[in-house]
């Protein structure tokens, strides 16, 4: 195992158990106010002095860098952040995030309006309600959001490709040259080959020099500052 990725787990092993320790197996509701909104079906809420990371049930949002990945954010943002809202907790993931359905201020399922809107799919790998789904055929059938792109990829998709061809990539550069940088394609910030964070999961752009990296709308990491 890689170093990037031992720290990656370790810092997952510490989350889960704090989020453990802290909250036990309380799958019970519980109210906060959000704090932060990191993607479309993934926000931050308040909980006795901390804020608790909260992935939203049974749907799946596009990625930051698909289409209509900013707009699912942006329409998350504008119905919750700043609000109290009511978590009615499903279970913990391998992340350490506790995965719930989010009921807003009106009485609305976030899950839900996420997918009216035409900004998710249902997630059917963790998901078999007939209402999110009658829910999703009814968006795409009106063609909204992400129904609207003929050439929309469900996000686990998008993953999973990125993944392998991040994989690709490193068997077939095994020897990264000294003036390379890499990209991360979620951040949008570039690395030096001395940087801890050189072969991150999701550095899997490769710029011949700063000037690229910058052209093409990245910024240097303040660590290793290339």
């Amino acid at each position: 195992m890689k170093i990037e990725n031992k720290i990656l787990f370790i810092s997952f092993s510490i989350l889960i158990l704090w989020v453990t320790f802290t909250f036990g197996n309380d799958l019970s509701p519980w109210s906060g106010k959000v704090v932060g909104v990191t993607d479309g079906d993934t926000i931050t809420v308040m909980r006795e002095g901390h804020g608790v990371k909260i992935r939203l049930a049974e749907i799946d949002c596009p990625e930051d860098h698909q289409s209509f990945g900013t707009k699912a954010k942006r329409f998350t943002s504008d119905l919750c952040f700043g609000k109290i809202v009511m978590i009615k907790p499903s279970t913990i993931d391998r992340y350490g995030r506790i995965v719930a359905h989010i009921i807003l201020p009106d009485s609305h399922d976030l899950s839900e309006d996420l997918l009216v809107a035409g900004l998710a799919w249902q997630y059917k790998q963790y998901s078999d309600s007939p209402k999110l789904a009658e829910l999703e055929a009814e968006a795409r059938t009106a063609r909204l959001g992400i129904w609207s792109d003929p050439n929309s990829v469900p996000p686990w998709e998008w993953r999973r490709t990125n993944r392998e061809a991040h994989d690709q990539t490193q068997v077939q550069t095994p020897i990264t040259q000294s003036g390379e940088l890499h990209g991360n394609i979620s951040s949008r910030v570039f690395h030096s080959s001395n940087c801890r964070y050189f072969h991150c999961k999701n550095c899997i752009v490769v710029f011949k020099n700063r000037e690229e990296a910058v052209k093409a709308g990245y910024r240097p990491c303040k660590i290793c500052n290339p």
